[in-house]
């Protein structure tokens, strides 16, 4: 799923870690990055959230539990 305009990259991360199965964040160039891992979190996010925003990002979520917590960030922010 593409997620549009994170402007709370804390509460981002929150949403994340409520998720009970694997989520990753897939580059255009198809690397795929853990994002249940607190180390990927600090040091590879850290660059890509620098700005505190991201315009588009697509994820993945292996529970679908996990998508209505992401689609319910969506609509609520």
């Amino acid at each position: 799923m593409k997620i549009l305009g994170i402007t709370n990259v804390e509460r981002f991360i929150e949403v994340v870690d409520q998720c009970k199965g694997r989520i990753e964040l897939v580059t255009s160039e198809g690397d795929r990055l853990n994002l249940k891992s607190k180390l990927c979190q600090y040091l590879a996010l850290s660059k890509i959230f620098s700005e505190a925003k991201i315009d588009e990002i697509e994820i993945i979520a292996s529970e679908p539990e996990d998508v209505k917590i992401l689609l319910e960030y969506l609509i609520r922010g």
